[in-house]
């Protein structure tokens, strides 16, 4: 089963030293955003681990970040299943929502801050990108709710602190917060919005999906949990809020009133633009006792965000791909630790199919994923092993005959480094598909067959070599032998 709340899930991970916590005085202007680059660029994934900083300037509020999307070992913690059963959690829970209930008393309302007692900088929120970064960034989960359907909307938008009770959020046209936004104002309303700091797990794992505008995260968070997920009204807002949280910020974002918002280090690995953005007035801060500021880190993959989205949307992917568009050949799927959006590479394992399945599998993929490249290798290779993957492209692509170039592919404007912008106006991109499956006969593999193969493990133990571990790559290899 999933974890309950946030503490919880930090808790296991410091058990597992997934976790490491740092007990001297840290400086959330500088020092947070500087250690967690340190970890997540200096450290291989399997050494990776997240932060909690107890003794933060300032504040009585330690500071978590980095533990979320750490790596696959932690991510899997959240969820309550092994690293490698990642993909068949996320099948289960999209095909299983449970809608989420409400109660009358939460964790998260344990203390109450309103009116003129309203101020952000009471919060450890850290710069992430010093020295670069216009502000504080708010990286949280954020709660709108359309004013016709009453569908509530749950997204990571980078939030800048303008002041005491003031923010400005990167909610821009196309998203689906920015929807929930606009029918309120289109009614001459203001529009309620949360910040949510500190939920459960299973609650920012759904939160980072690519659903439809209908659909409710709440109920995707329930069916990773595989039980309800209790909610809470707000205090200041008429919005559901997740009972369990650590830090809750509400507010209002009025028709018209807009600032500056940015630069800020984008997921892409670079500085994102500055932008004219909706402006949050802050109405409340609610908290449990003793809380915990959870801030996810992003900017230069490999990141936690970006770990976290391609974790998540390659479960989405594979869900569609065989339940949604019935492509039975479809065997696994991941996406590299880069996704934040856009621009990764989608790896699809595919069980032999008709002629020319490979490059069709490809092209489907590259037409429902934002993903920039795509390649597709036969059903018995590991697709999360680069040496199995290598060998797989040496022996099996041929670059004239096995790649696909899909161009005019529509780039939202300064996200992909890649490409152009003239005159204000983005060229269009393209996509590279890369059919990597067997498609001739040529003949056995170069590995003894299984029973040979285990007779000689007998002569090695017998020399005193030192203990196997068979590699997944040697199974898959030892059964096609």
């Amino acid at each position: 089963m999933a974890l309950n709340d946030i503490r919880e899930y930090l808790a296991v991970l410091e058990q597992q030293g997934l976790v490491r916590r740092v007990t001297e005085e840290v400086d959330a202007s500088w020092e947070i955003g500087c250690m967690v680059k340190w970890g997540f660029q200096a450290f291989d994934e399997k050494d990776r681990f997240g932060f909690l900083f107890d003794n933060v300037k300032g504040t009585d509020i330690p500071v978590a970040t980095g533990a979320l999307g750490a790596s696959e070992a932690a991510y899997a913690v959240g969820l309550g299943v092994e690293p490698h059963e990642i993909n068949a959690k996320w099948e289960e829970a999209l095909l299983n929502p449970i809608a989420p209930v409400m109660v009358d008393n939460a964790l998260c309302q344990e203390v109450i801050i309103d009116g003129d007692d309203v101020d952000l900088g009471a919060l450890p929120i850290p710069v992430w990108t010093p020295g670069k970064d216009a502000a504080p960034y708010i990286t949280a989960i954020v709660v709108t709710r359309d004013a016709v359907t009453d569908v509530q909307n749950y997204g990571i938008y980078r939030t800048q602190v303008l002041g005491p009770n003031r923010a400005v959020g990167n909610m821009s046209p196309g998203r689906q917060g920015y929807q929930c936004i606009k029918s309120w104002h289109d009614r001459g309303e203001a529009a309620p919005v949360a910040f949510v700091i500190g939920a459960e797990p299973a609650m920012y794992y759904a939160a980072v999906t690519t659903l439809p505008f209908a659909v409710d995260e709440a109920t995707l968070a329930g069916g990773l949990k595989q039980e309800a997920l209790e909610q809470v009204k707000g205090h200041s807002v008429d919005l559901r809020i997740p009972a369990r949280t650590e830090i809750v910020i509400e507010g209002f974002i009025h028709p018209g009133e807009m600032a500056e918002e940015g630069p800020f280090g984008e997921f892409a690995g670079y500085m994102g633009p500055v932008g004219e953005r909706p402006v949050i007035r802050i109405t409340a801060i609610t908290h449990r006792q003793n809380p915990v500021f959870y801030g996810l880190a992003s900017q230069m993959p490999p990141s936690e965000s970006t770990t976290m989205q391609s974790l998540t949307n390659a479960g989405q992917l594979l869900k569609v791909l065989r339940h949604d568009l019935g492509e039975a050949t479809v065997a696994d799927a991941i996406i590299d630790k880069t996704f934040g959006g856009l621009l990764a590479h989608a790896i699809i394992a595919v069980r032999p199919g008709a002629p020319g399945n490979g490059k069709r599998i490809g092209r489907l993929v590259a037409s429902i994923s934002p993903c920039k490249r795509v390649t597709v290798v036969d059903h018995d290779v590991d697709i999360r092993d680069q040496e199995h993957l290598n060998w797989a492209m040496n022996s099996h692509y041929d670059p004239a005959r096995d790649t696909v170039i899909i161009d005019d592919v529509f780039v939202p404007m300064h996200m992909d480094p890649s490409v152009r912008i003239r005159g204000g106006n983005t060229e269009p991109g393209s996509k590279i598909v890369v059919d990597a499956t067997s498609s001739i006969d040529a003949g056995d593999i170069s590995i003894p067959d299984r029973a040979i193969m285990e007779k000689a493990m007998t002569s090695w133990t017998k020399a005193g070599l030192p203990e196997i571990t068979i590699p997944k790559r040697l199974r898959m290899r030892l059964d096609r032998a």
